[in-house]
């Protein structure tokens, strides 16, 4: 599977979008597609806590 490149993702994404979107939607859905982006990576490189972990983790606060 190849992996989309960034301008790409962005460019599909946008175009399923109205046409009358207007730049607050634009904006979320480029939001979007970067936190989706950062946390595909941050699996890939094993940068995840377990859910337990992070119930003990929100307790503490």
């Amino acid at each position: 599977m190849h992996e989309q490149t960034l301008k790409q993702e962005a460019l599909e994404s946008l175009q399923r979008l109205p046409d009358n979107a207007d730049i607050d939607e634009i904006m979320y859905q480029l939001y979007v597609i970067d936190k989706l982006r950062k946390s595909r990576d941050a699996i890939k490189q094993n940068e995840v806590i377990s859910h337990e972990d992070l119930k003990r983790e929100i307790e503490q606060w």
